[in-house]
């Protein structure tokens, strides 16, 4: 390599990772997780909606993104023709809001052959949907230790499950998102997957469980993982609990994340697009102490 090479490559590095940008005549440096962004999973406040009403609603309440549940109102499934993928497709891309992609059930514990074999199958079918649609990855499931099964049998099973499916969805441009969920929840048991799972197209969604506060407590848990975190991160509601958010915002922004935070409320407001408002206002907070005290 030229040392002219060089130096260009060390200036661009440099710039990048000091996230120096020009503002009226003057350097300013970006806040660690700027980048990150606040969107919403159809788990339970968006379950009921369809398309259009999702979208709208998305856009009145603030959240820049959605990852869209299966089986829910919006019917965005495998099943769609040519025509109505790219009817969804220019739905997201006639708004602000961005797909971040599909959540589906699919897994990859089970002992039966034929029964993992179509989980594997159906997880490709929904790659494909996701980029069809203009999605950016699919959720999937780890997602029990079957108690007739050796662990580390079930343990390599799921990772080399997870292997397959991310070659596949890097064909297609499609993350996989491995929700941290089940019997899998504990943070260690999902560091073994992912010592198996070695495809750099496998990333662990962080799901907010309370097994993330287990044994030696969240810091050391999000640690296991934090070299595999993927780009997107699920929440319940930020101000309900005891669940730690505040300390999880302060770990994301230390390391500089720059991905999906994706609420999966759980409770029954009377108006969910105020509660959406109310949460991202919540989380705006959070943000900002977090950002504070990476500061000092």
């Amino acid at each position: 390599m030229s040392s002219r090479h060089s130096r260009r490559d060390f200036l661009v590095t440099t710039g990048i990772s000091c996230c120096a940008v020009l503002a009226g005549g003057r350097r300013t440096w970006a806040a660690p997780g700027q980048k990150m962004r606040l969107g919403l999973v159809t788990y339970l406040w968006g379950r009921n909606w369809d398309l259009p009403t999702l979208i709208a609603n998305c856009e009145r309440s603030g959240m820049e993104g959605v990852e869209l549940r299966t089986q829910h109102a919006h019917k965005v499934e495998p099943t769609l023709s040519a025509e109505e993928r790219l009817e969804v497709r220019k739905r997201f891309a006639d708004s602000p809001v961005v797909l971040v992609g599909l959540g589906t059930n699919q897994d990859y514990h089970h002992p039966d052959p034929a029964v993992l074999r179509k989980s594997i199958e159906d997880t490709k079918a929904f790659i494909k949907l996701s980029h069809d649609v203009g999605g950016s990855g699919v959720k999937v499931k780890p997602n029990d230790l079957p108690k007739d099964v050796p662990q580390e049998k079930t343990i390599t099973q799921i990772g080399e499950a997870l292997n397959e499916v991310a070659a596949f969805g890097a064909e297609y441009g499609q993350r996989i998102r491995l929700e941290v969920h089940g019997g899998c929840a504990p943070l260690p048991i999902i560091k073994r997957i992912m010592n198996v799972a070695t495809h750099p197209n496998v990333g662990v969604c962080w799901n907010s469980n309370a097994e993330d506060l287990q044994g030696e407590g969240l810091e050391h848990n999000f640690r296991l993982v934090k070299d595999r975190l993927g780009d997107t991160v699920h929440v319940r509601e930020l101000n309900l609990g005891d669940y730690p958010y505040q300390k999880l915002m302060e770990l994301l922004v230390g390391m500089d994340y720059a991905g999906w935070i994706l609420l999966e409320c759980r409770t029954n407001p009377p108006d969910r697009v105020v509660a959406m408002k109310e949460q991202r206002e919540v989380w705006r907070g959070m943000m900002a102490t977090a950002q504070a005290a990476a500061g000092k």
